[in-house]
């Protein structure tokens, strides 16, 4: 029989599993390591949700393991390659109904590409705003101020703007 914790476990996986996997994905290189990037995030939320006080929403709660996770792996591995960047984040991929034409996966890898070029920081806040996170959330996530964020995105957005503009170019 399962526990609260077992039931209150599952059902927030389940609906968080594919933005937190997303997340990973930003950070990994391949599938395989995004999937070893999500699995340790799931031992690792699992194991903290005892802790887990309410301070924040669950969901920002995950998000903040979840980047944690990341980042650590990320300093790990560069460490561990004398700093080689081993980025391949946001892959933008369809669900079963969407269909892109040429031009629109274009404009995605793009995207992906521009996303790569940016620091640890920019991308967290780019990565949790393009999961339509509200600023407040990203703040709290990120620990900067909603104010501070605001104006990151607004940068960020420049930044890519700039970037993709030179790369369909």
């Amino acid at each position: 029989m399962a526990t609260k914790q077992e039931d209150l476990f599952l059902t927030v996986l389940e609906s968080y599993k594919d933005r937190l996997y997303r997340v990973c994905k930003s950070y990994a290189k391949g599938s395989d390591e995004a999937q070893d990037l999500f699995q340790e995030v799931v031992l690792n939320i699992w194991k903290s949700l005892p802790g887990y006080k309410g301070q924040a929403g669950l969901s920002t709660w995950m998000y903040r393991i979840t980047l944690n996770v990341c980042l650590q792996a990320r300093y790990r591995q560069d460490k561990k390659q004398a700093r080689t960047l081993r980025l391949e984040s946001i892959h933008m991929e369809k669900t079963p109904s969407e269909e892109f034409d040429a031009e629109e996966e274009e404009r995605y890898k793009a995207l992906h590409q521009c996303i790569q070029q940016l620091n640890d920081s920019d991308k967290s806040v780019i990565v949790l705003f393009l999961e339509d996170l509200p600023y407040k959330d990203i703040a709290e996530i990120t620990g900067l101020t909603e104010n501070h964020v605001a104006v990151k995105i607004k940068r960020i957005k420049s930044k890519l703007f700039t970037c993709i503009t030179t790369e369909l170019c």
